[in-house]
């Protein structure tokens, strides 16, 4: 598997994954009517940068990365992942999440927060703890479940920088 810079071409094969995440309504508060054109708006062009994880011309995945908040709080990266369902279970996500811790301390991020993690996606949430991450709040109901109802969001963050 090799991790490389997101293309509109590379994008175009990821939409299937993307569209199904967002449509499933389980993980990702997007639009579940997003079009392919406004998907790659919100995921390629808005964040820092995105990677795709291509494993014999196929996307498995994909993250990007932007800063959390401006100005004060611009040193806390941001970062969200999408892994297709044939992937899950391989690392996929482990590899994308250190690539983009990586990455962050490459572009100068001090620390790593995920804003909104659906408390239900236990799989994620057990991957993120492993990886270092603390969850520091819980918002009560923040994310409307398409089977669940109303779920919690936890609030989760890293340090990166050495110092």
């Amino acid at each position: 598997m090799n991790i490389v810079a997101m293309t509109p071409e590379l994008f175009s094969q990821f939409w299937s994954v993307f569209s199904a995440i967002i449509q499933a309504e389980e993980t990702y508060a997007f639009d579940p009517d997003l079009n392919e054109q406004q998907a790659f708006e919100l995921w390629c062009t808005l964040p820092a940068e995105t990677y795709a994880a291509v494993e014999d011309g196929v996307v498995l995945g994909s993250y990007y990365i932007k800063a959390n908040a401006s100005g004060p709080g611009a040193h806390v990266s941001n970062c969200g992942y999408m892994v297709a369902d044939a992937a899950r279970g391989k690392g996929v996500a482990k590899a994308l999440c250190q690539h983009s811790q990586q990455r962050a301390l490459a572009l100068g991020f001090k620390a790593m927060q995920f804003n909104a993690v659906v408390s239900s996606n236990t799989v994620a949430v057990a991957l993120w703890q492993k990886l270092g991450f603390e969850v520091v709040g819980r918002v009560p109901k923040a994310y409307r479940h398409k089977q669940l109802g109303f779920v919690d969001t936890l609030v989760m963050y890293q340090w990166l920088a050495a110092d």
